[in-house]
């Protein structure tokens, strides 16, 4: 299997689609001539044309509301927003229109609508990119938010969201873009959207993490390893749904539970993973659930944002927490 990155993982995984069915076609900002502000679509427009790579205005309501009367018609449209910050901007069509289709119809439409937004800190990005609000669209009901953490995943879940008949927000992780590299089959390959993934195992505490934060978890797994604490890594993959089953089975094997993401405390999904497992594991839990984010702040000046996000030592310190009581 070739090594890939992320973006060449997304890349086969759009290509992939749109050789298999004519009816899959990419519509976003930049993305035709371009190829896309992180080149995710470079050399599409060549091989599909402009009538299957549409290049769009600055205007990301108008994006998305056009990919739902696309898809309504029939055809499996894959937006591209540059950045998450800016999915805001359509919010309104996100959650109120892609998200409620199906509902709204009784069944008769449905939105077959994947929407890519890349997310998180690392890349020096101006204000208003870097923002990882993907907890905000989880009470979209009708929309899946998946978050894949590796190429591997970015291209099966991305294959896999294409052919689902509700709209997806798939996150892409911004920092593993370029940085994050695995094997990557080159036939075809579906991920289940809906499961969670353990990439770890561990006896004493257990990490719960999604995107990029998932590779923070793994580095903060081997320091701790290094000091004779064994911890098992889950990676959430799938927001909405929850596949709650496999988060409060890793964490009754080990009894300590420390969540991490990007987004701020207050109102982050970290918060919806602590109640979910602490109900259910609640008669093997030894410890509180320790959560690990970004604080209750506006996203700062790039110079800065690396003490912004989580790092390995927060997370390590977050572990030890849960081990003292």
């Amino acid at each position: 299997m070739p090594l890939m990155n992320m973006l060449e993982a997304i890349r086969a995984g759009i290509s992939t689609a749109m050789e298999a069915d004519d009816k899959v076609m990419v519509l976003g900002q930049d993305v035709g001539k371009l190829g896309g502000i992180f080149r995710a679509t470079d050399g599409l427009l060549a091989r599909f044309g402009q009538k299957r790579v549409v290049d769009m205005p600055l205007a990301e309501s108008v994006i998305v509301g056009s990919a739902l009367g696309l898809a309504i018609s029939g055809l499996k449209p894959i937006v591209e927003i540059q950045f998450m910050g800016f999915t805001l901007q359509a919010f309104h069509q996100i959650v109120q229109q892609v998200a409620r289709m199906r509902y709204r119809s009784r069944g008769r439409f449905t939105a077959s609508v994947v929407i890519r937004a890349p997310f998180g800190g690392g890349g020096k990005t101006p204000e208003l990119h870097s923002d990882a609000i993907e907890a905000q669209f989880t009470q979209a009901h009708g929309l899946k938010v998946v978050a894949p953490s590796n190429p591997h995943d970015a291209k099966g879940m991305l294959l896999r969201a294409i052919n689902d008949t509700d709209p997806v927000l798939f996150c892409e992780p911004l920092r593993g873009y370029r940085l994050v590299k695995s094997e990557v089959p080159s036939e075809p390959v579906e991920v289940d959207i809906t499961r969670a993934n353990v990439v770890r195992k561990g006896k004493d505490v257990t990490l719960i993490a999604w995107s990029a934060a998932v590779h923070l978890a793994l580095q903060a797994a081997d320091v701790l390893s290094a000091g004779g604490i064994e911890a098992t890594v889950v990676d959430v993959r799938s927001l909405l749904p929850l596949d709650a089953e496999t988060l409060v089975t890793a964490t009754q094997q080990t009894g300590r539970c420390v969540v991490v993401h990007e987004a701020s405390m207050t109102g982050g999904f970290g918060a919806e993973i602590a109640a979910t497992v602490g109900k259910g594991a609640f008669y093997e839990l030894q410890a509180p659930i320790e959560r690990v984010t970004a604080p209750d702040a506006p996203y700062p000046l790039s110079a800065a944002e690396l003490m912004f996000i989580p790092n390995v030592e927060r997370v390590v310190h977050a572990v030890r927490q849960t081990l003292v009581v």
